[in-house]
């Protein structure tokens, strides 16, 4: 008698019980790679730095800056499909209490979002309201939405945990520490991330973290990190600690000069600058939700290139990679020479994807996506820029040195002061104030609700 536990991994389609049960909860499921292939939009030639740039010196029309200045409200966005909107995004965000300047933290929720989780959770009384309501749809609707933010296929993208979780994954799949070699990193990388690189450091790995200067990490440096035994280039495409922005296109190219593959963090970046895997070239990207997504914790996505989908290793199983299933241990099953029969899909999909995810994350995501692409990233950095320049202007007189370099159109800016923290903690909470604040600096971060007056009432509190 066979054991009962072999099982083959194979094409195999999908009849049994259990197989047709796996096939219900995969409503999420993405295009394969063939399909990714033959649908690929063509890319619009244009680089991440054009893009930028071009955002930066879009003149604010008059009656955009007057919105600014005056803190006009935003109209109310219905549930179903957010509407654009004219900005500030004052009702839409109407519950924050205070001056709320850290939305890089943690950004607040819209009511269309929240009102968009609470007819998840009505679904979830199994009440049978609201009529149709379909998570599976919107699961499929969210990585769509996603993909058409960084130019990106479904096939290329999974549902992760966390932006972390992604950069983890990314080493593991580059068969990291086994191959030996260098990483290359630097000091604006996510600092979380140094504790990753230090264990692959003590694993065997040769690790380089660039250091700044005036602000930013130069490319020759970066070049004079990268050689020809460099497995990964490791960095953030906004740093949270002061804002600036790598030219991603450029670091792809040299990475991929010497062998090497690019991991980006773009937490920072996604949904606040625009961003395009297609015209970067870069290699693997991750994001969280709970930042310029104005999701929520829990839920975030990977992206891998396409072309180097087959040449990765898979990180971890888990079961919403299973593209197929077929068993032959239950009853009227078909017999067969293995237990089970099980083949993962070839998408990115296929290496990443784990368990269960949250779907109160999707419901959020379905809305607040759909309300960004309604406004356009272009729109909404055009929108604040005025307001960062305004912090820009005014902080230093409180002895805040800037750390950002000018030409940053990232959504943070970032000021050293020696003690930040022990001089304004109290202040700015006395003023119902909210930055981000740490023992030797101070970073604003600036969304869709914030206003001049804003920046306004934060150099009061300083004062």
């Amino acid at each position: 008698m066979r054991a009962a536990s072999r099982f083959t991994v194979r094409r195999a389609k999908m009849r049994s019980p259990i197989a047709l049960a796996f096939q219900h909860n995969a409503e999420s499921s993405m295009a394969s790679i063939g399909q990714l292939m033959t649908n690929r939009r063509e890319s619009s030639g244009l680089t991440r730095r054009a893009c930028l740039t071009a955002a930066a010196t879009l003149p604010l029309s008059a009656g955009m800056a007057a919105q600014a200045r005056a803190g006009t409200q935003a109209a109310a966005q219905d549930n179903a499909g957010p509407a654009p909107a004219a900005l500030p995004a004052r009702e839409e965000f109407g519950d924050i209490a205070g001056t709320y300047l850290n939305s890089g933290s943690v950004h607040p929720v819209a009511r269309g979002a929240r009102r968009a989780v609470e007819d998840y959770l009505q679904s979830r009384t199994m009440s049978g309201e609201p009529a149709g309501y379909s998570i599976g749809a919107k699961r499929r609707s969210v990585m769509e939405a996603f993909a058409r933010l960084i130019n990106a296929e479904t096939g290329e993208l999974a549902y992760i945990q966390s932006t972390s979780a992604g950069e983890q994954m990314a080493v593991r799949a580059l068969g990291i520490p086994e191959s030996g070699g260098r990483i290359v990193t630097d000091a604006l990388h996510f600092f979380g991330s140094f504790h990753l690189y230090q264990e692959l450091e003590q694993a065997g790995m040769e690790v380089v973290i660039v250091r700044p200067r005036e602000n930013r990490i130069m490319m020759e440096d970066l070049e004079a990190a990268v050689n020809a035994d460099t497995k990964l280039v490791a960095i953030s495409a906004v740093s949270t600690i002061n804002g600036f922005q790598h030219d991603l296109k450029a670091v792809a190219d040299l990475a991929h000069a010497h062998g090497a593959h690019v991991f980006v963090d773009a937490i920072h970046a996604v949904g606040a600058v625009p961003l395009d895997v297609r015209a970067t070239g870069i290699d693997f990207l991750s994001t969280s939700s709970y930042k310029w997504l104005m999701g929520d914790m829990g839920l975030g996505f990977m992206f891998a290139r396409a072309d180097l989908i087959p040449q990765l290793q898979r990180p971890r199983a888990g079961y919403y990679q299973i593209g197929a299933f077929q068993s032959h241990v239950y009853p009227y099953d078909e017999p067969g020479e293995r237990a089970f029969e099980i083949e993962a899909r070839d998408d990115a999909q296929g290496l990443f994807a784990m368990g269960t995810y949250s779907n109160t994350g999707v419901a959020h995501l379905d809305w607040s996506l759909n309300y960004i692409h309604a406004l356009g990233v272009e729109t909404i950095q055009a929108y604040r820029q005025p307001i960062i320049e305004h912090a820009r202007r005014e902080l230093p007189r409180f002895g805040l040195e800037p750390m950002t370099p000018e030409d940053s159109t990232s959504a943070l800016i970032s000021f050293a002061r020696r003690d930040a923290r022990s001089v304004f903690a109290e202040r700015l909470e006395a003023a119902g104030v909210e930055v981000s604040l740490w023992p030797n600096r101070l970073r604003v971060s600036v969304s869709v609700f914030n206003t001049i007056e804003d920046i306004d009432r934060l150099v009061e509190a300083l004062a």
